[in-house]
């Protein structure tokens, strides 16, 4: 299937902010990764976008270095990202589909919000059977007074029309109805995937492997959406961030302190644990 047309939409950015859906943040399991890889691969395995938080994620800039770097020829991009930035998602989208070269797309494990629109873009897209689609409506945070928060709601919503025809265009289906998923929140399994359109195929699973390695970055993700929700100022989270990742290299003996010190001695300064009584009479 070959789309090779992003349709249009706002070239105009407002000072919003894109936000991670809550939801697609805990189903997000970041170790999951290719079980192998090769010189034609792009890798979009972390959100969308530049996340100040930790100074990384998916940016069309780098997207765009890395089709430099591989030529006209076929590529492979491998998804696993809970989305982020849809203004990001959108050029890496159209990035990819002027390509020249055959683009196939496979969905290791999610391409939840920005990563769908991306996922999209393959002139092949794989699904495995395990994994997840997810589309909606744009999410950002955005001041103001009531008209100023007005002028948001309509400035998104040509992108909301962009993000629905780019699914109608794939899956065959009205605009109608893909903004109906939209509204909804739709999390579409990879059976049923490609049954809808969404996909071409099923990803077999022995192209899936873990990267255990990466699991922190989905701890970080986590913990910044708390902060988020709690209100924290942006200052005080980044100190928290960054004194939570500082308490991770201590552990593994890289931080300040004793590493080599007798795990004994502090066990030694614990008094005697009390007894629990339990309110209920053991079976018989």
């Amino acid at each position: 299937m070959t789309i090779k047309h992003l349709p249009s939409a706002p070239a105009n950015r407002l000072d919003v902010q894109s936000r991670l859906s809550p939801k697609a943040l805990s189903r997000w399991d970041a170790g999951i990764q290719a079980a192998t890889d090769d010189d034609l691969t792009i890798s979009v395995l972390d959100v969308i976008g530049q996340d100040w938080w930790t100074g990384e994620g998916v940016t069309a800039k780098r997207i765009a270095g890395a089709l430099r770097s591989l030529g006209k020829g076929a590529v492979t991009v491998n998804i696993n990202s809970p989305g982020g930035d849809m203004f990001e998602g959108l050029a890496i989208y159209n990035l990819l589909r002027e390509h020249p070269g055959e683009v196939t797309v496979k969905v290791l494990g999610l391409a939840a919000s920005a990563a769908s629109i991306i996922a999209m873009a393959g002139d092949e897209v794989q699904v495995p059977r395990a994994g997840f689609l997810m589309i909606h409506n744009a999410w950002v945070i955005a001041a103001g007074n009531r008209n100023e928060l007005r002028g948001v709601a309509d400035y998104l919503e040509p992108f909301d029309a962009a993000m629905a025809d780019i699914y109608a265009a794939r899956t065959g289906d009205s605009l109608d109805d893909m903004a109906a998923l939209m509204d909804a929140e739709t999390w579409i399994g990879g059976s049923d995937a490609v049954a809808r359109g969404f996909a071409d195929a099923l990803l077999p699973s022995d192209q899936i492997g873990d990267g255990g390695e990466r699991a922190s970055a989905a701890s970080v993700r986590r913990i910044e959406a708390a902060l988020r929700a709690s209100g924290l100022p942006r200052s005080e989270a980044m100190k928290l961030i960054s004194d939570f990742k500082s308490s991770l290299r201590d552990a593994a003996g890289n931080g300040e302190g004793d590493p080599a010190g007798n795990p004994r001695d502090a066990v030694a300064t614990l008094g005697p644990l009390p007894r629990l009584q339990s309110p209920f009479s053991p079976l018989r």
